[in-house]
């Protein structure tokens, strides 16, 4: 998957067979806030995850913690424990 990080638009994008599919976010104090999911609503949950998980990758790799502001974010950090340490102190979900 090639995530393309649209710095300008504050988002994170993939072109998908039906439309592009955008991650938007905000970096403060070396925090991510995922803000927004973009995506068409008959797109595969799957393929959405699999974007997601991508992205926590990358935060991972810049050292970021995530703060999800989204409810798509909130049930994915609920249904996958695993990165939970991604979440900086005091946030719970």
């Amino acid at each position: 998957m090639e995530i393309k990080d649209n710095e300008l638009l504050r988002q994170f994008e993939i072109i998908t067979p039906t439309g592009l599919v955008a991650i938007e976010y905000s970096i403060q104090e070396r925090k991510l806030f995922l803000t927004k999911f973009c995506a068409n609503t008959n797109e595969d949950e799957e393929l959405h995850n699999e974007f997601i998980i991508n992205v926590l990758g990358i935060a991972e790799e810049r050292k970021l913690k995530v703060v999800p502001t989204h409810a798509k974010f909130i049930s994915f950090f609920r249904k996958n424990r695993r990165y939970r340490e991604l979440l900086p102190p005091g946030i719970m979900i």
